[in-house]
């Protein structure tokens, strides 16, 4: 099989590349900057490149995309053009060369502002069946570009399935708060619970995908660790998160207190991942349990895969108030 993975320079590009170099397929990466894993240099925006890429491709990973901390440093028009535009040139392509996948990486971030209750509520239980409100040109392009995955399915019988990931960057946290309140080891950690996964279970989620697109069809799947929560739990999360992690690892207390680690005191949402372990056979390795049992014996929760990649960042520049530009997002015309 020939396999097209874009944004093959990126955390989950650069992943997959990895991975899918060790085995019998045929695969072609691109990006629009060049890498050890980038074999062709060229943008998505740009038809002619893609039509020259996709010759004889089976499948596409399509994971290149304009992401969250771009918002502040690129024009709303370089999300369309890249989010957008780019994914219609995939799978116009993709059509026509007769590919029988094609999986688009799409995020979390699409929920937005149904992510968020509202005060006094319970923690909001995130499945498929939530009705995003996208709050920044980011959510607003990628929910487009899945539904434009949605109409080729339909139109073009093209297998399309969508995979929503949950966060598994490397780079510090995008709040100054959640900075300045708790190691960087300690705030992804906790997210294990609720809202991270690691690169190397996307990576199986997207292989899988590749392999289920022509049964399926289409699909849309939330790729996020399994969280040990209930829904039961979801009004103590929302007003005193500590209590239920002590109720569930009672381990925990000792683990964090040697390293002065806290548990957030609420958690406002939990992703929730029952259909992609259904219906795409997926068995995510790294969930809370794996996290715990690595601080009781000092080592790196992170994976192989992970540890391998490291922290690439998303600009050039190097911002004085924290990673990313995100405290006056969508700022730009």
């Amino acid at each position: 099989m020939k396999i097209l993975v874009t944004g093959s320079s990126g955390h989950l590009g650069e992943a997959l590349m990895r991975c899918l170099r060790d085995t019998h397929h045929d695969v072609l990466g691109i990006d629009v900057l060049p890498s050890a894993f980038a074999d062709k240099v060229g943008s998505i925006v740009d038809r002619d490149f893609v039509h020259d890429c996709m010759h004889e491709v089976d499948a596409v990973l399509h994971t290149a995309t304009l992401h969250k901390p771009h918002v502040a440093t690129h024009a709303r028009q370089d999300f369309v053009d890249t989010n957008i535009s780019g994914t219609l040139n995939l799978l116009e392509e993709a059509v026509a060369a007769k590919a029988k996948s094609f999986v688009f990486t799409s995020t979390t971030s699409t929920f937005g502002d149904a992510l968020v209750p509202l005060p006094g509520a319970a923690a909001a239980w995130i499945t498929e069946d939530v009705t995003p409100v996208a709050k920044n040109i980011y959510g607003i392009t990628k929910i487009a570009a899945e539904n434009l995955c949605r109409l080729f399915q339909r139109k073009f019988g093209l297998p399309c399935l969508v995979l929503r990931t949950a966060r598994f960057f490397p780079e510090a946290d995008d709040s100054k708060h959640m900075r300045e309140s708790c190691a960087d080891a300690n705030i992804k950690a906790n997210e294990f619970l609720y809202r991270r996964v690691d690169i190397a279970d996307v990576v199986d989620a997207h292989l899988l995908a590749v392999a289920k697109a022509p049964a399926i069809g289409f699909g849309r799947y939330i790729i996020s660790a399994t969280t040990p929560f209930s829904r039961d739990d979801l009004p103590t999360l929302r007003s005193d998160a500590a209590s239920v992690l002590r109720r569930l690892f009672p381990a925990c207390a000792k683990e964090y207190a040697r390293r002065g680690w806290h548990m957030f005191d609420s958690i406002d949402r939990v992703y929730v991942n029952d259909l992609a372990r259904r219906e795409l056979g997926w068995q995510p390795r790294y969930d809370f349990g794996h996290v715990l049992q690595c601080l009781r014996t000092d080592e790196d929760f992170r994976s192989p895969l992970a540890q391998a990649i490291g922290a690439k960042g998303y600009h050039e520049s190097v911002f004085e108030e924290g990673p990313f530009p995100v405290d006056h997002l969508d700022c730009r015309q």
